[in-house]
């Protein structure tokens, strides 16, 4: 599989939302360095397990519309919206925020992530 088909399937996955799907994505090493509307943060393997198993328990379903994908051999860029529905009101997608990402795969995995966010 290509660096480009992993990081989208990946995002087509529940991965975000589901704490043993986003396993199969990770490398043990993998380091995301997040710069978002409140701030910057630095996630680890485990760090990013626990905030997949905390979307999991504000959100039911997880959907993210690529509108680019672009690569050049390991690194792959995606610009993406964030959408979801809520526990509270299932049945009303809501935009979580707009991301981009700079995504380096190494033995098939997502290894360094380089994120930008901001809120809807």
């Amino acid at each position: 599989m290509s660096a480009k088909e992993i990081v989208q399937k990946f995002y087509k996955s529940d991965a975000l939302i589901d704490r043993e799907v986003i396993k199969d994505f990770l490398h043990p090493d993998i380091i995301v360095e997040w710069n978002s509307s409140t701030g910057f943060m630095e996630l680890n393997y485990d760090s990013l397990l626990n905030l997949s198993n905390d979307l999991s328990k504000a959100y039911v379903r997880s959907k993210v519309r690529i509108s680019h994908l672009i690569g050049e051999n390991d690194l792959i860029s995606v610009r993406y919206s964030h959408f979801v529905k809520t526990i509270e009101n299932p049945r009303e997608e809501m935009l979580l925020a707009h991301f981009i990402v700079i995504w380096q795969i190494k033995d098939n995995k997502l290894f360094r992530g380089y994120q930008m966010s901001q809120l809807s």
